[in-house]
């Protein structure tokens, strides 16, 4: 018998165990997952759980049951990878042994980079979302907020979901107006980029939103630390933002075994080849997700069109064949713009997001442009998560490759 380890399984490594194990003989090859933690969450209800807009238990569910019964799951902390050895150390128990490795490992919020973010005012005046314990902790401290300085920042990049901090903005003019207090409640977007949207054709179109909502933005602000006691963001260039609630990304970092193995790079992100996700180190391992370096969002969506085909090139290195350099950076992502209403966007490492429809010519989504129906969309797909996405099943109408819209092909 061959063994297939998966390090990480989180959205990456549980859709890789169910590609897997439906195409690789069971008679051939044991596939064990292995992870720090029995509980996984779906990290889009993060976003919305400060604004108790979800439940706490639609977003937690057992790693075991999330996955083929024939995969074997092994709780337990990664501490290195041994790719000469081709060995998996593991804290608490023995090391296993790997003919192929896929990581997932994925990626976590690192406050202790910034000086003074995890100090005396962490989760107090100072919080994340990016974690269940931090959006559970900011959901507490928002219900009863009386309101004052809302800043809302971004550490660096690159992060999960790039948007969802700015979604976080446009969601919290929403909930302050509902509550009747949002004349009480200045916002203020800061963020290390030139704009609030990461794409220029994105930021062209939809820049109005932070005015249309009197969310100001302060730009190019490249954080030095965060002063707890006069509460306040400092940048490099001496510039300050001063809070009463700071609503932080941290920097975002993959996982510290990737430092332990060498195989990482100075955020812990495993070098891979973008086309193919193979390890750029070691052709025995490939790497999905947040885990890879590649200059894609890291986002559930990315995971999903990079595992059909890695897929496809882990049976192919099985077979001796060439790799598939099909994975073209395609991500897609809802952007919720509060008011009930949220966009919609789509684009590669090529092509830019662009208007048009979703996820057919002729819609019924449209992208660049907020509605109503989007808004929809992004809630409904919490059951599309549970029930198809981590299940590698196929979603309809949305092909693995981006193609160009008519105008930037002409």
């Amino acid at each position: 018998m061959k063994n297939l380890i998966i390090l990480g399984a989180g959205t990456a490594g549980t859709m890789m165990a169910h590609h897997l194990r439906k195409r690789l003989s069971a008679a051939e090859w044991t596939i064990t997952i292995v992870d720090r933690s029995e509980n996984h969450y779906y990290q889009p209800g993060f976003l919305f759980l400060p604004f108790d807009m979800i439940e706490e238990r639609a977003i937690v569910k057992p790693v075991r049951d999330l996955l083929p019964g024939d995969v074997d799951f092994i709780f337990a902390p990664i501490e290195r990878i041994d790719a000469e050895a081709n060995r998996v150390h593991l804290g608490g128990r023995d090391p296993i042994d790997y003919d192929l490795l896929v990581v997932a490992t994925g990626s976590h919020i690192a406050p202790d980079e910034i000086e003074g973010m995890n100090g005396e005012g962490w989760r107090r005046e100072v919080f994340d979302f990016y974690t269940f314990e931090g959006a559970r902790a900011l959901r507490d401290r928002l219900a009863t907020w009386a309101g004052g300085k809302l800043v809302v920042h971004i550490t660096e990049m690159p992060i999960k979901c790039p948007v969802a901090p700015l979604e976080f903005a446009f969601l919290a003019d929403s909930f302050f107006k509902k509550r009747g207090i949002r004349d009480r409640v200045e916002i203020t977007f800061v963020t290390p980029l030139s704009g609030a949207f990461t794409k220029p054709k994105a930021s062209r179109a939809l820049g109005h939103l932070l005015a249309d909502k009197h969310i100001a933005l302060e730009a190019d602000f490249a954080v030095q630390k965060v002063d707890p006691e006069r509460k306040c963001l400092v940048s490099w260039d001496d510039r300050e933002v001063d809070y009463d609630l700071l609503v932080t990304t941290p920097t975002n970092m993959g996982s510290d075994a990737m430092e332990a193995s060498g195989l990482g790079d100075d955020l812990n992100f495993i070098p891979t080849h973008k086309n193919t996700l193979q390890s750029i180190a070691h052709e025995n391992i490939f790497v999905i997700g947040d885990a890879t370096n590649l200059p894609a969002s890291k986002a559930g969506s990315v995971a999903h069109f990079e595992s059909e085909t890695l897929t496809e090139n882990i049976l192919r290195f099985l077979e001796g064949k060439p790799l598939l350099e099909t994975f073209d950076g395609h991500s897609n992502c809802f952007i919720e713009s509060g008011d009930g209403k949220a966009l919609l966007i789509d684009f590669n490492y090529e092509y830019e997001p662009h208007p048009g429809r979703f996820p057919f010519s002729w819609g019924p989504m449209a992208l660049l442009k907020e509605s109503r129906l989007n808004h929809w969309g992004k809630l409904a797909f919490r059951w599309i998560y549970w029930h198809i996405l981590l299940k590698a099943r196929p979603l309809p109408g949305i092909p693995l490759q981006k193609r160009p819209p008519k105008e930037d092909a002409a």
